[in-house]
């Protein structure tokens, strides 16, 4: 008869644990200013060789610029309409998401399909990009509730109710020109660091599969390694949206699907593709 194996109970032997292993980040190029004028002129290329893709999500801006500033006249808050149209365009790195893919699938020479488009917009809400609304939308907050504590504090006692009596306000009193300085600096201070988070994570994103701080922490370090071309770059993002806002947010239409098409291109001449 064949020896039946022994039992062997519990061993205090511990099972070897494995280190973490940090990601890998990507490796940064060096940009020039000249970058800025090549991404556009891609950005516009892009558009052109799929205009009704840029179109539907242009429309997607211009619509809920529209819906914004419908909410705000409805609710008598005229006030309310000049920061977050300023306010708006912050968020367009996260819905640019499908202008991302449409110049990935036309720079890989893939076919430009409406439901695998869609499905890779629509799946971002499992990956990473999902947390990056999240940061995307507190900042957003936090800049339209600095504004309600600023004109609490310099624009306490005065009394505006249309939108034309505040722009008068904030224009010819003293306590307007406090509200525009410091509101200035801390909006620029706010759209410095979502600039700077999202401009590189959010096509980094869609391209790789990587978490989203250290996503971040490439678009940080990418930004102060090439300062004056990728702020030159957030200076031209931010006048042509809000030139593209004057005409009741017509001007999303085109604008802002080349600028998103552009940043992609921007992503893939500073950072170097992985294997």
């Amino acid at each position: 008869m064949p020896e039946e194996p022994i039992p062997r109970g519990p061993t205090n032997e511990a099972e070897p644990a494995v280190a973490y292993q940090p990601p890998r980040l990507p490796e940064i190029r060096s940009l020039t200013p000249g970058i800025i004028l090549a991404a556009l002129r891609a950005g516009i290329r892009d558009f052109l060789r799929a205009p009704w893709f840029g179109l539907f999500f242009g429309g997607i801006y211009a619509g809920g610029g529209l819906l914004i500033l419908a909410s705000l006249t409805v609710f008598d808050m005229p006030w309310m309409i000049l920061p977050v149209a300023i306010g708006f365009p912050l968020v367009g790195p996260f819905v640019a998401v499908g202008l991302y893919e449409v110049s990935r699938r036309l720079g890989a020479g893939k076919p430009l399909l409406w439901r695998e488009v869609l499905l890779v917009v629509f799946r971002q809400r499992e990956r990473q990009i999902g947390w990056m609304a999240f940061v995307v939308l507190f900042i957003f907050w936090v800049w339209i509730y600095q504004v309600r504590l600023l004109l609490a504090l310099f624009l306490g006692t005065k009394t505006f109710s249309t939108i034309d009596a505040f722009l008068a306000l904030i224009t010819t009193t003293p306590e307007g020109f406090g509200f525009l300085a410091v509101g200035t600096m801390v909006g620029a201070g706010l759209a410095f660091v979502l600039f700077s988070a999202t401009v590189i994570a959010m096509p980094l994103l869609l391209d790789r599969e990587l978490d989203f701080v250290t996503a971040m922490i490439v678009s940080f370090r990418t930004v102060l390694k090439n300062p004056v071309a990728m702020l030159g770059w957030g200076v031209c993002v931010t006048v042509l949206a809000v030139i593209a806002m004057a005409p009741a947010f017509l001007g999303l239409l085109v604008i802002l699907p080349v600028l998103g098409h552009a940043t992609w291109h921007l992503y893939e001449s500073a950072i170097v593709r992985g294997d």
